[in-house]
């Protein structure tokens, strides 16, 4: 299932999930008949504290996110690894050791968890690892978070197979050390006493990823899934950033897609992944605060704008550097006609970017347009909630982007449907707007 067949440091450097438990100590002897409980996630809820003054752990997914890197960045924000490890001892499983290390990621330290095991994975159901949650009498709230976290995983995987959650079989998610990371990750929101979950837009890279299942695409089948109607993105790095278990703990657990909320900050933390990607920080980073009252002001999403001024740039290398920059990361970009110093005809390139990205978006527009300089503002921005959807307009598949109230078609779709109808493009448009319109 979603934690593909990978070894125990696969390409990306997030640590895929590997084997079964073997006896390191504890000598309790819980490993036996296989645990079984199809109805014990029947009810489950997310619990979500709400308003001013509950506490929010963000998310900020920019290189992605890995369970392990999940755990590792709660840890690293506070989060005490014995009373974690304490409520682990209570998993009817044995056969696991939770070891942390510091380490540092372009230049950032952050907390590197290994959950170390040594025998095969079992092949275990869903309704049998929901089973062994349920058996260990956690914390209400970790107990809730953990199983929703399952459950999530199994829906994916049983649209993704035509299969009935319960009955589809874990593959690298049914090990142990997945197993640990999942109900860790809940107990150490528990111990610094989160009570709402909240992420940013999601990173992923590109390329292809050896899966259980063979060669999958990146993002893989089981990530899309799970992230349907959550901000993501793309990055033009070839390996794996956002893992199924990441994804699992996100779409079951987030109660608040976005900038970081407003809140009074408490602590923080990074969780780092296997690999060195280079100029970018492999990490998940986690900001944990009460939730405060904006005074009538909200907050925008932190940005820099980025500009070159530009005047011996062709148009069609003008338009391939806003593709590329578009392609690495950056929020938007656009070029603006202007007039320079002895009346020399120019252009402006300006990007919008996460500052986690400035770095590579501003290599990105010094590559592709040959500028001598850079100029970088900080800004905010207030972008609208969207939701997606897709419509069919005599066979062919449009998507649909719904913000408040504007609906509108995805122009590549409406394009490539006038072409194949032979219809004007603004009339495959309407009619796709129109369709959604009469569905909802």
């Amino acid at each position: 299932m979603p934690e593909h067949g990978h070894s125990h440091d696969h390409d990306h450097g997030h640590r895929h999930l590997d084997p079964q438990p073997h006896d390191h100590g504890r000598g309790e002897g819980h490993e036996g008949a296989p645990h079984t409980s199809p109805g014990a996630w029947a009810g489950v809820t997310v619990p979500a504290g709400g308003g001013p003054g509950a506490t929010v752990a963000w998310f900020h997914c920019f290189s992605g996110i890995a369970g392990d890197m999940a755990l590792g960045a709660l840890l690293d924000a506070g989060a005490d690894v014995d009373e974690v490890r304490t409520m682990l001892k209570r998993l009817p499983v044995d056969g696991w050791a939770l070891e942390t290390e510091t380490v540092l990621r372009s230049g950032i330290a952050g907390t590197k968890v290994h959950v170390r095991t040594e025998a095969d994975p079992p092949a275990r159901t869903a309704a049998e690892v929901a089973g062994i949650v349920a058996e260990a009498g956690l914390p209400d709230r970790v107990h809730r978070r953990a199983l929703a976290t399952f459950r999530a995983l199994a829906e994916a995987e049983g649209r993704l197979h035509r299969e009935d959650p319960d009955a589809v079989h874990f593959h690298e998610v049914g090990a142990l050390d997945a197993i640990v990371d999942v109900v860790g990750t809940c107990a150490a929101l528990e111990v610094l006493g989160v009570d709402d979950v909240a992420s940013s837009p999601v990173a992923d890279g590109s390329g292809t990823v050896r899966a259980a299942h063979g060669q999958l695409p990146v993002p893989v089948p089981a990530v899309v899934a799970l992230l349907e109607g959550a901000p993501t993105y793309g990055l033009d790095i070839p390996r794996e950033l956002t893992t199924p278990t990441g994804a699992a703990l996100l779409a079951a657990n987030v109660v608040e897609w976005g900038p970081m909320p407003a809140m009074v900050v408490a602590s923080s933390g990074y969780g780092a992944g296997t690999a060195d990607l280079g100029d970018r920080p492999n990490l998940t980073r986690v900001v944990v605060g009460r939730r405060s009252d904006p005074g009538g002001r909200v907050p925008g999403q932190p940005v820099v704008l980025l500009e070159a001024n530009v005047d011996d740039v062709t148009g069609e290398t003008l338009a391939y550097a806003v593709d590329a920059l578009l392609a690495a990361g950056a929020h938007d970009a656009w070029v603006t006609p202007i007039v320079m110093k002895k009346g020399r005809p120019a252009h402006t390139v300006s990007v919008l970017a996460e500052p986690a990205l400035a770095a590579d978006v501003r290599a990105v527009l010094v590559r592709e347009t040959g500028t001598m300089g850079v100029r970088g503002t900080n800004l905010e921005r207030w972008p609208q909630s969207r939701s997606f959807d897709e419509i069919h307009v005599d066979g062919q598949v449009i998507r649909i982007k719904v913000a408040g109230e504007r609906v509108k078609a995805e122009h590549d779709d409406a394009a490539r449907a006038a072409r194949a109808l032979g219809l004007p493009l603004r009339e495959v448009a309407r009619r796709a707007e129109q369709a959604w319109r009469d569905a909802h």
